[in-house]
Parts: C-alpha cells; structure tokens; sequence
C-alpha cells in the first residue's frame, strides 16, 4: 500500500550525498515563499529533518525537543544542502548541529546554522505546570487567510499550503485598523490535511503573520535568531497559535510564540528577533 505523501513532507524531506556522511541534499519550491524568500518555519524543518536523519544513524534519540538557529542570508527556492555535525548522544537527550546552504552564482552560501537537541517527548508527558490556551472564536468565525487582497497571496504562495484562520480581534491590521496592542492569535491547520508532529510544531511557531502587523510596521520581518521549545507531541486537528511583542526599537522586536493543539495542551513555544522597518 502507498504511503501518502503530504506537501509538506515534500518539502523538507532530504537524501543522503553520496560519499559524505554529514550531507544531506534537498530543494525548497515556489510554493512556500514569502516575498522573494523562503519561510523561516520551512528551513528550519528541514534543517531538523537532515539532522535527526544523522542522529538516527548514531543510534539517538528522534524527539525534536529544542531548536537555536540564526539566519544569515535569505534562502530562495532551488537546490539546497545540509550539512550535519553530532555534538553528542546521552542517555536521555542528543544533541547536534546543522548548516543550511544554497549555491549562489557557483558558490556555496550559507543561509542558516543552528543546534538542535533531541529527546523523547513521551518520557516529559506529565505536567505540572502550563500556560492555558487562549479563548477563541471558533475557526468558522475568524478571518481566513484566503480572504486576504490577491497581491498579498501573489506575494504570500506559502498561504496556498495553509489553513489559516485569524482572530477578528487581532486582524483590524488587514482592514487598515491595527490594534497597536501588539497581539495576533488564530488557528493553523496544513490545506491538505497533514496532521500535526513535532516538526510541524516547529514550522507552526514561524507561520503567522509577523506580529508587527498589529503595530502597524507592515513589510516582512525576518527572523534574525530563533529559539523554539518542543514540550508535547501534538493532537491531531487545528492548532492555536497566539504571538505577542512587548519591545520595539527602530530596527528590531521579538516575537513570541506560544502553540496549543487541538485538546488544548500546551504543546510548543518560541522567541525570534525580527528585523524590520518602523514607518517614519
């Protein structure tokens, strides 16, 4: 029987390079670009992808349970490489690095480096203490991503692979009326029905719109650093993700991440620093 293939899985899946034991080979599309880049949420899955696949080999452990990288150039669709290094391998957790490259003009380039560590999320299941999930309207009554002005889409084909519903609350930024609370929350779920995992997880932290958006900045913001936390594996169905900004200056802000599942369990969390561009 055929395994269903989901796009997703397409996306961040790599190969083994042939005589290079760190490497792995594999290519990001058209369909999951934000403006001219690649979304930060995909190249870190794949880069989580390349990397347990070298843990495996080791004998690790398969649990994505943190994930620090920094961004060094934009990646774009095309070939990409990943290069694996493993740092160490405990009794309860392992612990690798990884480097994420793309030829540019024949040469190698560097667009992302981060460690990542590994464990078993079903030994850390009971919870004693946890950040309850946000009240909101049900996905029917919030504002689909799909309702958004055609050239944002044109400029947003990551949207197309997306389900995406936004809390009316926090989405006046999309009628010209940002709260300036700074604040966006809504449900997430994958267009073509791919369940959630812990990698999925981490895709999910980086999905939403930037939370400048309710600020007013409008214009991408790029992730600088990332730090994402993988505490629970995921319920099947809709996740919740809530994102909030408490510090702006001229040229950077942090956005934080917090992510339910479909039970209501808290299940991921991350801080990213954002570049952007404060209107005059």
């Amino acid at each position: 029987m055929a395994i269903e293939r989901f796009e997703f899985d397409e996306e961040i899946a790599v190969e083994p390079v042939e005589g290079r034991a760190e490497a792995y080979a594999g290519s990001f599309g058209e369909g999951w670009r934000i403006g001219n880049g690649v979304n930060g949420g995909v190249i870190m899955s794949l880069a989580t992808t390349a990397l347990q696949a070298r843990l495996d080999r080791e004998g690790a452990h398969g649990d994505l349970l943190a994930f620090s990288g920094y961004f060094l150039t934009p990646s774009g669709p095309g070939p990409v490489e990943a290069t694996t290094e493993v740092l160490r391998v405990g009794r309860t957790m392992s612990t690798g690095q990884v480097s994420i490259a793309q030829r540019s003009d024949g040469v190698l380039v560097e667009r992302m480096r981060a460690l990542a560590s590994f464990g078993d999320l079903d030994t850390s299941a009971e919870v004693m203490r946890t950040v309850p999930a946000p009240d909101l309207p049900p996905p029917e009554e919030c504002v689909s991503a799909q309702e958004a002005p055609p050239t944002f889409l044109a400029a947003a084909s990551l949207l197309e692979r997306l389900d995406l519903r936004i809390d009316p609350a926090t989405a006046g930024w999309a009628a010209g009326h940002p709260s300036g609370v700074g604040s966006m929350r809504g449900w997430l779920r994958m267009r073509d029905g791919r369940e959630p995992d812990p990698v999925m997880l981490l895709f999910a932290l980086d999905a939403l719109p930037p939370v400048a958006f309710d600020l007013g900045i409008l214009g991408w913001a790029p992730t600088l650093e990332f730090t994402g936390h993988i505490r629970r594996r995921p319920a099947p169905g809709w996740l919740r993700v809530a994102l909030s900004s408490q510090n702006v200056t001229a040229g950077l802000m942090e956005e934080d991440a917090v992510v339910w599942d479909s039970e209501g369990r808290f299940v991921a969390q991350s801080r990213q620093l954002c570049g952007i561009r404060t209107p005059r």
